[in-house]
């Protein structure tokens, strides 16, 4: 049975420093939402002869009923 979810978010980053930055984002994300439950997570990366985009999206539950 597949975790149930009822919220979700999606951090990307396309430029190498906002790619180094990201798990920053993301730890800051996580401490001002301290009720949310992870359920599951994707991590995407994909790229042309330029860009290097990475993708992580969380899925989660809260309390509230909605996302933060």
């Amino acid at each position: 049975m597949a975790a149930q979810f009822n919220a979700v978010k999606v951090f990307s980053a396309t430029k190498a420093r906002e790619r180094e930055e990201l798990g920053e984002l993301i730890n800051g994300w996580l401490a001002q939402n301290p009720e949310i439950e992870i359920v599951d997570k994707v991590v995407s990366q994909s790229s042309d002869n330029e860009f290097h985009c990475l993708t992580i999206t969380f899925f989660y539950r809260t309390q509230r009923g909605g996302a933060v």
